[in-house]
């Protein structure tokens, strides 16, 4: 392992560095729209390079106080394994290679925050960046939208918020606008009811969030926030019934949730009228058609691995060119998961969130301090929106998806009951 100069050494492993690069790190990833707008996907990346550069020496600084065992959550590593082995098969191997490589950069970078912040810190660190970005966004809207009455096209700000939206602001549609708006208020409220952050701004905080909400006008969204709303309930009933009372009512919430399931897909169209998403669905329907006609060509092991999807390769040209549309995503993470990844993939992705959000749940529902209840709620914001967006599957989705699994990981996992010898440079 190599040594760095003791000087050096104490910076990259002290916690104001830690913090500050964690920082770095959401704000980057929560803004890649704007950061690719305005120096495209070169400056993207050389920033991404830079983070991991700056991550790996912090690591080998902190190499003595930090804990390693049982690091990974096993379903992690299969996943993207199975993504990365993908590329043998993949016809677009070079585009396969890089989307792997992307999804690495953007998990490591999550590990990273995982390992050196704990969930306090991190909930602190997201809530900073999201009130710059959405505050950002709102600034970016009346100035396109009142002031100069002309949209700001490099950005994708049209410049509705004289019509009361649907606005974007800096993230390029009103789906993730709304989606980084919601993260926003579980982060907020979480804030505010730890008392981490002065009464005035936590619920300045909280208006400005729910302001991006609410003017992202986003039928995705509505129905998002009623699944965090519930989730959030269920959390607030289970914190408060007795220890011997809980597995009872953890399984009659899972029924719940169940039923609840089936009855709103078995009554999808009326939700979608309800919610005046016809033609929104209709454009998502005619390519998830598409998609599982070809899905049946390779349905165990997929296409190839592409994340973001390449616009010059088959099969996503063809998809481009019979939905009429270009699309950059499947805009349903299951099935664009199965799509590239066949059906072992998809197991492999169901088991990496299934067994993120029960443990994060589990914590959440045991454990005393508020702070728990951030990760399952955020874990069923980003699971929902999968079924109309493929967030989490890239950039801010997939950071909070390996936070979250992580952080789930150190406090339930089998593998901490495991002997384990500690560091020798460990005090």
């Amino acid at each position: 392992m190599p040594t760095l100069p003791d000087a050096l050494r104490r910076v990259l492993a002290s916690p104001k560095f830690a913090a500050a690069l964690t920082l770095a790190i959401l704000a980057t990833t929560f803004s890649t729209h704007l950061l690719r707008s305005v120096m495209g996907w070169p400056g993207l990346i050389g920033i991404l390079g830079g983070l991991v550069v700056l991550a790996v020496l912090s690591l080998i600084a902190r190499r003595p106080i930090v804990e390693w065992h049982g690091l990974l959550p096993i379903s992690i590593i299969v996943f993207v394994a199975w993504c990365a082995l993908s590329g043998v098969w993949s016809g677009y191997v070079s585009e396969t290679i890089i989307g792997v490589g992307y999804q690495i950069t953007v998990g490591f970078l999550a590990i990273y925050v995982a390992l050196v912040r704990d969930t306090f810190q991190v909930v602190r660190a997201t809530g900073d960046v999201l009130r710059v970005l959405l505050g950002l966004s709102i600034v970016l809207e009346v100035l396109a939208g009142l002031l100069l009455d002309l949209p700001i096209a490099f950005l994708g700000v049209i410049g509705n918020i004289d019509q009361l939206g649907p606005i974007q602001g800096v993230f390029g549609s009103r789906n993730v606008l709304g989606l980084i708006a919601l993260i926003a208020v579980v982060t907020f409220y979480v804030e505010l009811r730890a008392r981490s952050i002065p009464r005035g701004l936590g619920v300045g905080s909280m208006w400005l969030a729910g302001i991006c909400l609410v003017l992202s006008r986003s039928p995705v969204i509505i129905v998002v926030a009623i699944c965090v709303t519930v989730a959030a309930l269920a959390l607030y009933r289970l914190r408060r019934t007795p220890v011997d009372g809980r597995w009872m009512l953890q399984l009659g919430l899972l029924s719940a949730a169940l039923i609840a399931a089936g009855a709103a897909w078995l009554g999808r169209m009326p939700i979608i009228d309800a919610l005046n998403a016809g033609s929104e669905f209709e454009a998502r329907y005619s390519l998830w058609s598409e998609m599982w006609r070809l899905v049946e060509l390779h349905p165990l092991e997929g296409w190839g691995w592409a994340g973001i999807w390449p616009q010059d390769v088959t099969p996503y040209g063809w998809l481009e060119f019979t939905t009429g549309r270009l699309h950059a995503t499947g805009l349903n993470a299951y099935l664009d998961v199965y799509f590239q990844v066949g059906l072992i993939g998809f197991l492999a992705f169901l088991a990496l969130v299934g067994l993120a959000f029960v443990r994060s749940w589990l914590l959440a529902s045991n454990k005393r301090s508020l702070v728990y209840v951030w990760a399952p709620l955020i874990l069923v914001t980003v699971l929902v929106t999968g079924a109309a967006e493929s967030t989490i599957l890239f950039e801010f989705g997939w950071l909070l998806l390996v936070i979250c699994s992580v952080k789930a990981a150190q406090g339930l996992s089998w593998r901490s009951a495991l002997p384990h010898k500690p560091h020798p440079d460990a005090p």
